[in-house]
């Protein structure tokens, strides 16, 4: 029933069970176990957690990119280093993951271009267009073809077969 401020318009009936006021000598044991979890364990706790919090509220990090620092190249290598070989590793898939967000981030540009100009999209949205075609390109020349299991040394025989048949290319030009 909702609450309603006539009383008198809709009464409530009375409760059928009365209120049982026990009052004994003998405490409720379940208050006791209460109060000593409260002073006992809850307290201590509570306070060393608002302690830390104050502290750390003293130093407030904001934490925006995480930010790591440059590895040599897979090329710049010494053989048998083993350690190198996985710094240049992760750097290429850290490297690789950063492209694709490039190359996603531009495509989210061309679609809301798109979406803004309507029917006037080839005009419009020319520049992002040509902007998407050079990043996938670049894209593609790099990782192209690697697949999933793509991995640093891979992408490193790839261009340098790729150097080599521009080498031969130019070469044969003249």
């Amino acid at each position: 029933m909702p609450e309603d401020h006539e009383w008198e318009a809709y009464k409530v009936p009375p409760t059928r069970t009365p209120v049982v006021e026990s009052t004994t000598s003998v405490p409720n044991p379940v208050n006791f176990f209460q109060t000593v979890f409260s002073y006992v364990l809850d307290a201590p706790v509570t306070f060393v957690r608002e302690w830390i919090e104050r502290q750390q509220s003293k130093n407030k990090f904001y934490y925006y990119h995480q930010k790591f620092r440059r590895v040599p190249d897979l090329s710049e290598c010494l053989e048998g280093d083993y350690l190198c070989f996985f710094e240049a590793e992760a750097q290429w898939r850290r490297d690789r993951m950063v492209d694709q967000e490039i190359v996603e981030i531009v495509r989210e540009r061309l679609g809301a271009c798109k979406q803004r100009e309507g029917p006037n999209e080839f005009q419009n949205c020319a520049k992002e267009a040509e902007l998407l075609k050079q990043v996938t390109k670049a894209y593609q020349d790099r990782y192209g073809d690697l697949g999933y299991h793509g991995n640093a040394r891979t992408c490193l025989m790839k261009q340098k077969h790729r150097m080599m048949e521009e080498r031969k290319a130019a070469q044969a030009k003249q």
